[in-house]
């Protein structure tokens, strides 16, 4: 089963919502290593007309033109930054200007006049200007980082020799100052890994849920007192 597994519910070694008295079993102070996020920035905006050529194309040795645009998304949620440059603003300190263009690289979806499909890739290329905070310099050097989704919403085939289209494409770049530290963090303690659970059909389940012996009488006789007490408590409380 997983973490979220209804057969792990309530399993105090897995991760989950916690109250004031879940706090009262921290175990210990733990020094981890993560990629501690500075200062972050997301923008998102609509490019309409960006021409894009294709590369890598796939699907036939040939297509016959015209092309028909089906579809094109990014295929990494990682930018790669070209060209960056982060300079200080003498008159906000702490803060600097950061420059730089960040390459999407997106997977476009074809097909010819005959119907048949092809594929090919291609770059977005988007430049950003931003202001960020960025640390005073250290032994652990920080460094900028982009998260990016790209979605086209429409495109057109432009004839000629070249797989060429212009598409409409939402973007969303998120920016980040990131240095990679050692942070002391409290912890509840090692997570516990549950088994996977195999998907199967639950038609065993309200078997295999029956007791493995038949109820002496006794015991029934104890469920039918306990629930009695149960309800009488319940109606001295009303």
């Amino acid at each position: 089963m997983s973490f979220y597994s209804y057969k792990n519910e309530g399993n105090p070694r897995c991760p989950g919502r916690i109250g004031f008295e879940g706090l009262k079993k921290i175990l210990e102070k733990v020094c981890i290593q993560v990629n501690k996020v500075y200062d972050s920035c997301l923008q998102q905006e609509t490019l309409s007309d960006v021409r894009i050529v294709l590369t890598e194309v796939k699907g036939r040795p040939t297509f016959t033109p015209p092309l028909n645009f089906i579809s094109c998304r990014s295929t990494t949620t990682k930018g790669k930054l070209i060209n960056t440059r982060i300079d200080r603003l003498p008159d906000r300190p702490n803060f600097a200007r950061v420059r730089t263009k960040v390459e999407i690289p997106i997977e476009v979806i074809f097909e010819d006049c005959e119907g048949r499909q092809g594929s090919g890739m291609a770059t977005i290329t988007v430049p950003k200007d931003v202001v960020l905070y960025v640390p005073d310099e250290s032994v652990i050097p920080f460094q900028l980082e982009s998260i990016v989704n790209a979605v086209c919403v429409s495109g057109r085939f432009i004839p000629g020799e070249t797989f060429r289209f212009d598409v409409d494409v939402c973007i969303t770049i998120i920016l980040k100052i990131v240095a990679k530290v050692e942070l002391l963090v409290p912890s509840f303690g090692f997570c516990e890994i549950p088994p996977c659970e195999e998907f199967a059909e639950s038609v065993c389940d309200e078997i295999f849920s029956l007791p493995l012996f038949p109820p002496q009488l006794e015991d029934v006789l104890d469920r039918k007192r306990g629930g009695i007490r149960i309800k009488e408590e319940e109606s001295e409380e009303d």
